[in-house]
């Protein structure tokens, strides 16, 4: 059985880096610079339901850590680990109190990925105005968060692990 689930937890990795490209390939553009869908989030969101916190933790952070090193630099790795980590445990609280639904767990994740963003932009540009672009941001978060929220539901329900 665990050797099955070591596989399952690879594929789901696997799947992550290439939504994630897929995405960096999206000419998706609504105006606000570094405004994504989180398609690598439906995975997320997935085995969060589906293997439980820790596997999802490991698979958010070598997500991260994998896209960061092969697409990106420090700086955008840095970001992405911030909102990632805020977004998950956020996400684990919305799990565990059983208040929301994937919906609004996926809308935790969405909108506390931006705010884990925006705070250590706060800190490495050293100013204080960046939060006037938070509730755009929230927007944004929410918007892709119910999006995710709905596909991941649906694939949850579908998935037998």
């Amino acid at each position: 059985m665990k050797a099955r689930r070591i596989a399952f937890l690879g594929l789901m990795v696997a799947l992550a880096f290439v939504l994630s490209y897929v995405e960096m390939l999206l000419p998706i553009n609504i105006g606000i610079p570094g405004a994504k869908i989180g398609l690598a989030n439906l995975v997320v969101m997935v085995a969060l339901y589906k293997l439980g916190p820790r596997d999802a933790f490991t698979l958010s952070l070598v997500r991260v850590l994998l896209v960061g090193f092969t697409f990106g630099n420090m700086a955008m790795m840095l970001y992405s680990l911030a909102g990632a980590l805020l977004s998950f445990v956020a996400m684990i609280i919305g799990k565990r109190t059983n208040l929301f639904s994937a919906i609004g767990v996926s809308v935790l994740g969405g909108v506390f990925h931006n705010v884990g963003q925006i705070i250590v932009a706060m800190f490495v540009l050293e100013t204080a105005s960046l939060v006037y672009y938070l509730p755009f941001l929230v927007v944004i978060g929410t918007v892709t968060g119910i999006i995710i929220g709905i596909i991941s539901g649906m694939i949850v329900q579908r998935l037998k692990v």
